[in-house]
């Protein structure tokens, strides 16, 4: 069909417009290897952009976890990454508001190559391998998000 049609010569998220990439994201024919870190930052810019930080959350939550459920990895959806990143992302908005994503990127590539040291700023515990983080949203204990 027309979209694997398309999909076959996708190599990556950036070669899709925005429209495109929520789109096939959402009803889950976007290619798992497209959804790299940088495209879950882009998912997060997407959503904020259009529906300010709360639904943000709640859609990316949903979406990214209908994405992996699909592909029979529920178990590698984690709450507090998810949400952590979708606040990150919305502060960085917050300092550049008229970047596109990808300037937003190049102003702060933190983001994209450094988004763990990040998350570590906010958190004195491994949410990474946390089962009680993966589960819910778990509040900062160092720096809250503002």
């Amino acid at each position: 069909d027309h979209e694997s049609i398309i999909m076959s010569k996708v190599n990556s998220h950036q070669e899709l417009s925005d429209l495109q990439f929520v789109s096939m994201f959402t009803d889950r024919t976007l290619a798992p290897d497209l959804f790299t870190h940088e495209a879950h930052l882009r998912l997060a810019y997407l959503h904020i952009k259009k529906y300010g930080l709360r639904q943000a959350e709640e859609k990316v939550q949903q979406q990214i976890f209908d994405f992996v459920d699909a592909l029979g990895a529920a178990d590698k959806y984690h709450t507090t990454l998810t949400v952590a990143a979708v606040k990150t992302v919305n502060h960085f908005i917050g300092k550049a508001p008229d970047a596109s994503f990808e300037e937003l990127l190049k102003i702060y590539p933190r983001l994209k190559d450094n988004f763990k040291a990040l998350i570590t700023t906010h958190y004195s515990i491994s949410i990474f391998q946390n089962d009680i983080a993966r589960k819910t949203f778990i509040e900062p204990d160092l720096l809250p998000y503002s």
